[in-house]
Formats: structure tokens, sequence, C-alpha cells
């Protein structure tokens, strides 16, 4: 290894590496070559991938395959309900739920004799047809990965193959063929808002950071993800951690800081791997390509403050001050890291600059609608079949990412709502499924675009329980620092916990919304601001289910259970399974009669229903 010395260095060495990436992305065998891409995410690692690439190593080696076949551990397929996973290319064949003992078939049968292992293919659960390429799966029909592009196709933790997959190209083109101001125009131009939370336009920030009159300026990746169920930042640093130095050249930065949470070890460790390489490489460092731009990055650690999300917030953290927000303004471009502008944007933004950069602003901007370029990483989870991580061009409807590429509510249920945005969004009913999901159009009913959590319930939720559960996590995550925020939420967490205890009156429903409404126009930072948004959406729009805790003292999902009673019904045929199990005896009858369930004793722990064989038990 020596130090790429210039651009055409790195074209060179691009142009020498650029056929693996093409082999891996081929629809047929074109070489003597098989590679083996196994999913090396925290999904697939928790689900024993790196046995799986530790038995098929064994099998290679022991049919004395080392020459023609090669096992990668890669980044996040997204498909994480049908992990693990592993590609086979160049023949594109995709298998999913592989266990370790599999490894010994899949090297016989698939290498060795040429026949695919049918079984561990994808069954599209609506025609039972087995499908044996990634594309052809309906969960990838509709995605259009541009952030996501490298993420299951190279290995993150060697920096020839993202040379490989152009990801240093656009440094290299920026660096000698483009002034900061044409940086700058190029972003703005593409329309690309920042996907963190606001959607605030990247070109616009990088802009006023720019024209910030000092000296020292400052570029920070904030990569510290809190939403409860989001995990979009976490697998781009995992699948293809390089980015972020073209920012640095554009605002006239030297030094860049990623904020990472420490609960993201896997992500730390190849984002260390990737800063060391790129520096070895003379990529990151003193005059880099020989242009005489420096920019050197270090990673600073949070400790799982959801409010260091917030821009000052992390600004404070990085200081090593207390992690709490400050008033704007000025703003962060102003005057942010250490009193100097600082240009603070998230994972998902910083992995579409380099495409933006190698394929033009006019290309990004034809993707997604005209107020919401480009494409967007959701983390689909809930109640929804296929869990996992997606990416789909802007505009489209919550129905198709939920029905056509998730598809569909597990077990079949009715669906009720989405909450986008995490603690800060909304929740969305079912009137709004066609509704094309873009950063205005979801403001404009209650919910926003967040970081892109994408959390789907089911009839079986109780929407004033889930307004609790978000508002419980921004009550534990507040800072404290100002009033509305500290006492104000906490105070409506009070008035659900009444309701959701049955002791809820008419005139709560009125306090829930002017409460709301002081915190949000009174508190410091976004999270105060924004954490009324699930009582005020789910007031708007699950109404109903309010008015029947507080005059009905029902809830009809069964969730609150204050609110409800255990019943046995006819159904039972008294095989005595639920009186042996419940912890408080409060089941009795005889074999084969019909039991009955003591109301008083009862603790509806749920012991019971889980038990019975024929859903005699049910709840209300």
């Amino acid at each position: 290894m020596k130090k790429i010395k210039n651009y055409k260095e790195l074209i060179q060495l691009n142009n020498q590496y650029n056929n693996l990436i093409k082999f891996r992305n081929a629809d047929k065998n074109s070489s003597d070559k098989i590679e083996i891409l196994v999913c090396g995410g925290t999904g697939c690692k928790a689900s024993n991938s790196d046995k799986i690439i530790e038995n098929l190593e064994k099998e290679i080696e022991y049919n004395n395959l080392n020459d023609k076949v090669k096992v990668i551990k890669t980044g996040c397929f997204g498909f994480c309900a049908q992990g693990p996973i592993i590609k086979i290319t160049p023949q594109n064949i995709f298998y999913i739920k592989v266990s370790e003992e599999d490894a010994k078939e899949i090297i016989k049968s698939h290498i060795i004799d040429g026949v695919i292992v049918e079984r561990l293919l994808y069954e599209n659960p609506s025609t039972k047809e087995k499908i044996a390429k990634m594309e052809d799966i309906p969960f990838y029909k509709k995605q259009r990965r541009i952030a996501l592009k490298n993420c299951g196709t190279i290995d993150p933790e060697n920096i020839l193959e993202a040379i490989a997959a152009n990801e240093y190209l656009a440094l290299g083109k920026v660096l000698t063929e483009m002034t900061e101001d044409k940086v700058i125009d190029m972003v703005t131009k593409s329309g690309l808002r920042g996907r963190g939370g606001g959607g605030f336009p990247t070109g616009k920030k990088w802009e006023a950071t720019r024209k910030s009159k000092n000296n020292i300026k400052y570029v920070i990746c904030n990569a510290d993800e809190g939403d409860p169920g989001a995990f979009m930042d976490r697998s781009i640093l995992e699948g293809d951690p390089h980015s972020m130095a073209i920012c640095g050249y554009a605002i006239g930065a030297s030094k860049g800081y990623i904020y990472i949470r420490a609960e993201y070890p896997l992500a730390i460790n190849r984002l260390q791997i990737a800063i060391g390489q790129a520096k070895e490489y003379g990529l990151l460092g003193k005059n880099i390509l020989g242009t005489g731009f420096d920019f050197d990055i270090e990673i600073r650690y949070g400790a799982g403050a959801f409010v260091c999300g917030e821009a000052t917030a992390l600004i404070h953290s990085i200081e090593g001050s207390r992690g709490e927000p400050t008033m704007k303004p000025p703003r962060t471009s102003e005057s942010g890291l250490w009193k100097k502008p600082t240009c603070v944007n998230n994972v998902e933004t910083f992995a579409n600059i380099n495409k933006i950069i190698i394929n033009g602003s006019k290309w990004y901007s034809s993707i997604g609608t005209l107020k919401s370029t480009g494409t967007k990483v959701f983390a689909l989870a809930g109640k929804i079949k296929n869990v996992g991580l997606v990416e789909v061009p802007m505009g489209l409807t919550i129905r198709e990412l939920i029905y056509d590429i998730g598809g569909g509510i597990k077990d079949n249920k009715k669906f009720k709502g989405v909450q986008t945005g995490g603690p800060s969004g909304g929740c969305i009913p079912a009137k709004y499924l066609d509704l094309p999901i873009e950063y205005d159009t979801l403001t404009e009913i209650g919910s926003m675009m967040g970081s892109g959590g994408f959390i789907v319930m089911d009839e079986d939720n109780c929407m004033v329980d889930i307004a609790k559960f978000y508002l419980e996590f921004t009550v534990e995550e507040s800072c404290g620092k100002c009033t509305p925020c500290r006492i104000g939420n906490r105070r409506l967490l009070e008035l659900l916990n009444k309701i959701i205890e049955g002791k809820g009156e008419e005139e709560d429903i009125d306090n829930l919304k002017n409460l709301s409404d002081v915190i949000k126009s009174a508190s410091l930072c976004g999270l105060g601001e924004s954490a009324p948004n699930p009582v005020l959406s789910t007031l708007n729009f699950f109404a109903e289910e309010y008015k029947e805790h507080i005059y009905d003292k029902k809830c009809r999902s069964g969730q609150c259970k204050n609110l409800i009673d255990y019943k046995i019904t006819d159904k039972c045929i008294g095989c005595t399974k639920c009186s042996r199990v419940c912890p408080q005896s409060c089941i009795s009858g005889k074999t084969k009669v019909k039991h009955e369930i003591d109301t008083t004793k009862c603790i509806k722990c749920g012991t019971c229903i889980d038990i019975c064989p024929i859903k005699a038990i049910i709840k209300g």
C-alpha cells in the first residue's frame, strides 16, 4: 500500500478495482470466480452470521476451492425479517434465513454441483413462488438505493472496495475540478434536504457556514440516532462508512467530528477502520491528493441522550459540557463548536453527497418530488411483516411502503396507524394511506419525516397508550433546562396516565390540547417543541378512543389493564391449562367443564390467553 498522490492515481486505482463491483452486480455467470456476500450488519451478526462465514470458509478450504470462491462480509441488505442473508455472485442468487448448518449444503450443492438450494430462497407469500434474484423480491422492487447503494455490496472494512464503488472519486473531482461555491451550488440545485429530522435544505446550510467569516470552521456528522425503532444511520455506517470530507472543502473546514452513540460498537469499529485506512491512503489528513486541502476526522462518543441529537446540545456534549440546547440565534453556522462556524448534518445526508457529485444535481432532483427530491431511508418496524431497512423515492405513498414493500400487517390484522418521525412525530390513521411521503405532506397532517422511523400499528394497539409510550420516552430524555419541557411534558404524562387508569374526566381532553400548545410554543429546543405531537395527533385522529377511555371506561384494544376484564367464553373445553399456569390462582373449574375467572384477583398478566389452545379467553 502506498499513499495516493493525486486524482490521476485515484482514477487508476478505481479502474483497477471497478470490475469487482460490476462483477457483484452481474446477472449471469461471466467469470469462474464466485463470491459469497454475507450480511455482517448488527441484526444478522446477532443471528450468528459470523459463524456462517466461519463454516463457509471451512467448507471452501476442505473442498480446495480457495482459488475459486471467496466469502465477503458486507453491511446490511435491509431485509432484516429474513436474516441472516447471503448473496452469491455473479449469479445474484439470494438466500434467506441461513443457518450455520446450511454452509455445507450451500458449498456442496450450489458451488460444486451448480444446483440452487431452493429451500433457502424467498417464497412469495401470495403466489408461493420461489424467487432466486434479490431484485425480483417484492420487498426490493419499489426501492431505489442511493444512500444504501453500497450496503450489502462492499466489504466495509476494505477501503479498496469503497474506491472501486466510486466513493472517493467524488472527493477527487471536487478537489481538482470544482470551486467551493460550485460544490455548494450543485448540492443546492439537487434539492437535498437534511435527513436528520427537520428537512432544512442542505445547500443553504453549507452556504451559510461558508459565508461565516472565521479562519476556523468545523463539520459534524450527527450519528446519534436515538429514535425508538430507528436504525438507518447505524446501518449506513456499518455498511458504507465513507463520506464527509466534501463538506469540509465546501465550507472551508479542516476538521470534522463524528458524534456517535457508544451503543453502536460495530458502527464505531468500522468507522475507526475506515478513517485509519483513509489516512494510510492519503484520502484524509494533510494535503489530500496533492491539492493542498487538509481534512481530518475525529470520533466522539455520546452516552445515549436523545436530546443530543439536537445540534447545540450535541455540540456542548462534544465540548465536554452537559448536553443541553441553547437558544437560537446565533445558528451553529455562525457560532457552533467552540464558538466557531459549524455545519451539522446527519449520516444519511452525507451518504447522498458523493452520488450527487458523481451523477449531478439534475439526476438527483429528477428523483422524488418537486419539494422533496431524492430518496429516503426508513426503518420499518412494529406490526409489519417485512421488518427492515428500505430506501424509496420521495413521493411513494404510505400504502405502497406498508403493503407493497412491507408485506402488510402481521397476522393479516387491520391497519390502525403508523408513527413517523419517532417521538417527535405523529400517528397517521388509515385514511391517509394514499398520502405521498414528503416533508411537507407529513407536516401538514401533524406528523413529520424525522430521521426515518416508521412504526406500524394494528387493531390491537391502543392509541392513548401509544401516546403515553412516546411521551414517557421524551419525559425521560428531557434535559430539564427549560420549564415547558421539564414540567409541562410530565403534566401531560400524568393526564394520560389518569385517563388510562380509568380516572379520566371530561375536561382532560381540553387540558391535554391546551398544555400541548403551550409546550410547543414555549420550549427551548426541538425535543420540547415536538414532544406533544403524538398526543395531539392521536387526539386529532383517534378522538373516539380517548372518549371511550374517559366516558365509557373502556379500552377497545384491550391494552389498558384498568379498563378491561378477562372472560372465558363458551368455547372453553375445560382442559385446565389456564388454571394451572395462573399466578394468582383465580381460574377455577372442573376438567371438561367451562372454567371461570375471579376478576377481583386477576392481575391481567395474559398468561392464560397465551396458553389457551383454542383461544377461549378474551379481553372484554
